[in-house]
């Protein structure tokens, strides 16, 4: 890793993930997918099987997948000051979309529609993280062992087996099989205990001030797995059920929010923020979600290499790293029922594939372009 990054390398970081940022629509692995594509296919900033490192390890700590990927591979171009800029520069275009539907909605008393933006984004980012998926595969699916455990792996994240389960219990097998291989093991070093998240305590702050809002986003980005779904039910817990300072019809709004606008989901916080305190709550609430993402991708950044050096452990990131693909999957089999709704539908996610697989264009482009069809076919209203 340079210890200096050069001026360059610090433009290239914050540009980028500037740009993504703006452009990101659909959720998680659509962001991973695009990343991977720009990352390591075109700008070739690391490698095929570092990308998977980073996403088997960010799958691993509570918080935005998607973001602590910008954050990491930010680390990998530009160190310490590149995982900032990463990570800042991938929320803020979220961020200050999100701050100004708040405003509109607090002003007008309903959300902004955008049905036809969506119904044209959907099939498109679903050929997307397909894709990437496939690119991604030829790297991690090295032996038969993998691909076995991959399908074990989707097949247990489509009956609903939690995502930490799915991805430990892939990581844990491989790591098994290696160590009934060797007569003579060596000793591996211990995952750290930085890895595993750190719990607030049941109970939060009131929620009744600066203070208090700050303590439950910082809480909800420390312990939460799962996206944004999760974070639904861990806010619903706090905001509306024990301090009573949010309704769930304006919780799900926050959510719709945090689904329509680029970026990471995560922003909804930004949403509620505005919605009880202004801009000041909007700022608490966004660098409370935020702040142990950036903390833990940096204990990340330091450690992964090492582990990655020993066999053992490289046995258990490979296998962390089929389990990863496995939910990258089993979320696209989603994606598919929402997205392929009609014949246009399909049309446009036929298209975005040949279109990805004869002319490689850049992933933004194609998302901008099923927006304008989407409002085209079905208008924004």
């Amino acid at each position: 890793m340079e210890q200096s990054p050069s001026p360059r390398s610090l433009r290239e970081v914050a540009a980028y993930f500037l740009r993504l940022g703006w452009t990101a629509f659909g959720g998680p692995a659509a962001h991973l997918a695009m990343m991977e594509e720009e990352a390591v296919r075109r700008r070739g900033w690391l490698s095929h099987e570092a990308f998977l490192d980073l996403l088997g390890a960010v799958n691993l700590i509570p918080g935005p997948s998607s973001t602590q990927m910008a954050m990491s591979i930010g680390y990998r171009r530009a160190g310490w000051r590149g995982l900032v800029l990463g990570g800042a520069c991938f929320i803020l275009p979220a961020a200050l979309l999100t701050l100004g539907i708040a405003w509109v909605y607090v002003r007008f008393g309903h959300l902004p529609r955008a049905l036809g933006l969506l119904y044209g984004i959907k099939p498109v980012v679903l050929a997307i993280v397909l894709q990437a998926l496939w690119n991604l595969g030829r790297t991690a699916f090295r032996t038969p062992l993998l691909v076995g455990l991959g399908a074990l792996a989707l097949g247990c994240a489509l009956l609903g087996l939690h995502p930490v389960v799915v991805l430990l219990g892939s990581g844990g097998l491989c790591f098994l099989r290696f160590h009934l291989k060797e007569a003579s093991p060596p000793d591996e070093p211990k995952v750290s205990a930085g890895w595993l998240p750190l719990s607030l305590g049941a109970a939060s702050l009131p929620a009744a001030g600066l203070l208090g809002l700050f303590a439950v986003f910082l809480k909800a980005g420390t312990v939460v797995f799962g996206g944004g779904y999760v974070l639904l039910a861990f806010l619903k817990a706090d905001l509306v059920d024990r301090w009573h300072r949010h309704s769930q019809s304006q919780l799900l709004d926050a959510i719709a929010v945090g689904q329509l606008t680029p970026g990471p989901v995560f922003t909804t916080a930004t949403f509620i923020g505005y919605v009880l305190h202004g801009v000041p709550g909007a700022l608490v609430a966004t660098l409370g979600i935020f702040l142990p993402s950036f903390l833990m991708v940096g204990v990340l950044a330091v450690h992964l290499p090492r582990l990655r050096k020993s066999p053992g452990m490289a046995a258990f990131l490979d296998g962390i790293n089929v389990g990863a693909l496995a939910l990258m999957a089993s979320v696209s089999w989603g994606l598919s029922g929402a997205a392929l709704v009609d014949r246009w539908t399909w049309l446009l996610a036929l298209a975005s594939t040949m279109l990805l697989l004869r002319f490689k264009p850049n992933p933004a482009w194609l998302v901008l372009g099923g927006g304008l069809a989407g409002l085209l076919l079905r208008g924004g209203v």
